[in-house]
């Protein structure tokens, strides 16, 4: 072989050697997005019970937004879905009805729970919801092998001469009762006690996290709330947890995982 045909060989090999570098490349890009969308899809299935409510509403947005699969627990599916997308599932069902719980639990790997009881209809008073239908949920998720149960509760539970409780048949009471039914159960939790509620755009504030249910005003957007709620399922640094949360000072931070290490375990 004279020196023309080797050059002309290391040139080939040379070539055949970078396309297959670059063929590689492509393919292992191609394949990592595939695995990012693939790992997008498979973060589970959540069952939003309270999913109507305007808080639950924002949980439900905030949860297709980050790539998970929802089924909304509703007790009316055609009043459901004028208020929520059309790209989650629905069960319909009630918190104080068990078997109605255990038939929406299938395939499900997290709960959230924004139920709140309703005003003039004594069966749906605080104590058949903020506390018997958290109940029944956390007790239909851990017998359904879900993997975990978040918790909206309320800043104030633990303050029993709070004027809400003397306005709404104990509710604050009733809802601390609910809060022990999720720590004492086994599951892995997170119990979130939003101060007042606003409708106000989220994502643009601080968030200041507390514990010990101190006597404090403070205000958060739902939206902000929903963003904890989501955040929680994702960051073990938040399980096992209960803390009140309002909106602080500052812009709204890219990640909530130090200040839920942060906090101590219940």
């Amino acid at each position: 072989m004279n020196k023309r045909e080797n050059t002309y060989t290391s040139i080939r090999y040379t070539a055949v050697c970078l396309i297959t570098l670059l063929f590689g490349v492509s393919a292992f890009a191609d394949h990592h997005e595939s695995d990012s969308e693939e790992a997008a899809a498979n973060k589970g299935l959540v069952l939003v019970a309270g999913a109507t409510g305007r808080t639950g509403r924002e949980t439900v947005n905030e949860l297709l937004s980050n790539g998970y699969k929802v089924r909304a627990f509703v007790r009316n599916i055609d009043s459901a879905r004028e208020k929520l997308s059309a790209d989650i599932e629905f069960a319909e069902g009630d918190v104080r009805d068990r078997e109605s719980i255990d038939a929406a639990l299938d395939g499900v790997s997290a709960v959230v729970s924004t139920i709140g009881s309703g005003r003039g209809d004594p069966g749906n008073g605080p104590e058949f919801v903020d506390y018997g239908g958290v109940k029944n949920l956390v007790e239909g998720a851990a017998d359904a092998g879900a993997a975990q149960f978040v918790l909206v509760s309320s800043r104030g539970v633990t303050q029993v001469d709070q004027r809400l409780n003397k306005m709404f048949n104990n509710i604050l009471i009733w809802k601390y009762l609910g809060e022990e039914a999720v720590r004492n159960n086994g599951i892995a939790y997170t119990v979130v006690r939003p101060g007042g509620l606003s409708d106000e755009a989220g994502g643009e504030h601080a968030f200041d996290f507390q514990q010990g249910d101190a006597e404090a005003e403070g205000r958060i957007a739902r939206a902000d709330v929903a963003r904890v709620v989501v955040a929680a399922l994702s960051m073990p640094e938040a399980r096992g947890k209960t803390f009140e949360v309002v909106s602080g000072e500052g812009p709204a931070p890219a990640s909530l995982r130090d200040q839920f290490a942060a906090l101590k375990a219940d």
